[in-house]
Parts: C-alpha cells; structure tokens; sequence
C-alpha cells in the first residue's frame, strides 16, 4: 500500500521532568527506525486549529491546556495530574500532534496514500473532552475520526486500539456519537482502570477485550481474529483509525502483556486487508505508548513495514 509518515518534529519540544517514561527519547527511537524504511513517504505536521480541537473537546478545556503550557517558567513544569506534565512548548507539540493526524486523514481522502503513520507526541488516545490524563493533552484519535465525518462527509469510522491500555478517552467518542465504532484489546487490571467487556457504548458500537498479565502473541492473535475482525466487518467504517501503541510488548515496563515485533507486524496486515474490504484501504494509524525505546522502534518500523507490503 502506499504510505505515508506524518512526522511532528515539535515532539522533541514536549519535553517532560528526568524519569518521566513519555520522554522526547521516544520520538527520536521510532524515528530512527523509520527512516530505516524505504517506501514511505514522509511529511511534516502542521498545527490543528481550533475549530478542528474543539470538535471532540471543550473549548474551557483547550484554553485551560493553553495556559497551563504557556505560563510554565523557562525549564520547569505545569503538572496538570500525577501523570501528566507540561512545559512552555508542549502546547505546540500538542497541536502539531493532532494536525498530523487531520493531515493524514486530509491526504489519504485526497488520494495521495492508502494509509498513514503519525509519528507524534503527546499521546492523546487516554485524554476526554474535559480531562487530561496518561500523558495525554489532546485526542488526535477523536479529532481526526470527528474530522473525516463532518469535514470529509463519511458515514462511519472505526478506531482500533492496540495499546497495552484501554483508551478511555477514545471510548467517549463512540460512547456518544453512533457513526464512531471503538474497538480495544488491552490489559485488565491496568491504568486506567477502564474498559470492561460490559462496556459496549450505542448499539454495541464499542467493543473491549481485556487480557490478563501474561497474555502472549497467540491469544491476542485470536482474540483479535474472532472479535475485533468481525466487529470492524459488520460496522463497515469508510476508514479505520489505529490507536498505535506499542507497550504491549513483551519488554515494555509500562504493561504485563508479552506481544513482539512479529504480532504488531501480523495486526498491521489484518488491519489493512480489512481498511481494503470495507474502506477503499483508508487507514490512518497514531503513535501512542511504548516505553521501551529500543522495542518501540523496532515494532513500530514492524507495523509501517507490514503496512507498505500489505
């Protein structure tokens, strides 16, 4: 498939207090990988406005997040929780995260790609309307899925998140708005504490598969084949966006699951036969978690490369 890296270089300037796990490292590790592959295609984000933000979030909240990020001293740090810490510029890695994930979806609906990897942070998939939380500012996920439904005039999209943790604030999405399916394979119990299979939002439009410690490839596999493969078949999205995550790796120190570079390889390529069955091979995937610098980037190369070759 043709495909394309949507690259946020402001990501290096989130920059977070010494030991914070979801560190500028991270960036720099998936992007050395990358530009080990050959076939994508790479472009550089651009800032989100706020009409576009305020689609999924609340326009007191964006403002809260802007000033926090923008009155934090020279070197210092706003925590907005016990998690979540900001500096001066994080504010406008926040909003070059989210406009890579519009900018994806903008240039796959044009016809430029079949799918997208933004390679971006903040993540943004724990983040609610209201509420950061989980290293989370803004949620690109639900920013660019509420983009292609009233920006490009689609009917139906999925998220798919592969994350060792459930993506809570994605969930609120499709909670609310019929034309969103959210589907997620995650550790339980694990922060956030969300994501129990009794959750299954309107009209069975959200589907959560918690997975006890220890869960190794072959189960997930499974899981996915015989849940979330015939969820995504019967909502039929117009596109599929993938809450990439990458912490569900046997060596991430952030979860208990025991995936490797092969199985987030073999999802990539389940995911994009079925973006190719039901939504003419739109798929836009977003950096999440992953905590472990050297396994992240090697999975995370794993899953474009299987994406390329779909």
């Amino acid at each position: 498939m043709r495909t394309l890296v949507i690259d946020n270089p402001a990501s290096r300037m989130h920059r977070v207090p010494p030991g914070h796990p979801e560190h500028e490292g991270r960036y720099v590790a998936v992007r050395d990988a990358l530009l080990e592959l050959t076939a994508p295609v790479w472009h550089e984000a651009n800032r989100a406005d706020a009409a576009a933000v305020e689609r999924f979030h609340t326009a007191d909240y964006v403002e809260s997040i802007r000033a926090a990020c923008l009155t934090a001293e020279p070197a210092q740090w706003v925590s907005l929780d016990l998690d979540t810490k900001v500096c001066r510029e994080s504010w406008d890695a926040a909003l070059a995260t989210a406009g890579a994930s519009l900018d994806a979806v903008d240039r796959i609906m044009a016809g430029e790609a079949d799918t997208a990897f933004c390679l971006a942070r903040p993540p943004g998939h724990h983040a609610e309307p209201e509420r950061a939380m989980g290293f989370c500012l803004l949620n690109s996920i639900a920013i660019a899925a509420l983009h292609a439904l009233e920006v490009h005039d689609l009917k139906r999209v999925a998220i798919v998140d592969i994350d060792v943790h459930h993506g809570n604030g994605s969930q609120c999405l499709a909670e609310t708005d019929a034309r969103v399916m959210f589907a997620s394979l995650h550790q339980s119990p694990l922060y956030p504490g969300t994501g129990s299979a009794a959750e299954t939002g309107l009209n069975g439009n959200v589907i959560n598969l918690p997975l006890a410690a220890g869960t190794r490839g072959e189960a997930w596999r499974q899981a996915f084949t015989q849940q979330v493969r015939p969820a995504v078949a019967n909502f039929r999205p117009e596109l599929i966006f993938v809450s990439a995550g990458f912490d569900a790796h046997e060596r991430d120190p952030a979860g208990g699951l025991a995936l490797l570079e092969d199985d987030f390889a073999w999802v990539a390529g389940e995911l994009a036969a079925l973006a190719a069955e039901f939504a003419s091979s739109r798929l836009v995937s977003v950096l999440e978690g992953g905590y472990d610098c050297p396994a992240l980037g090697r999975s995370a190369a794993a899953f474009v490369q299987a994406l390329v070759e779909a």
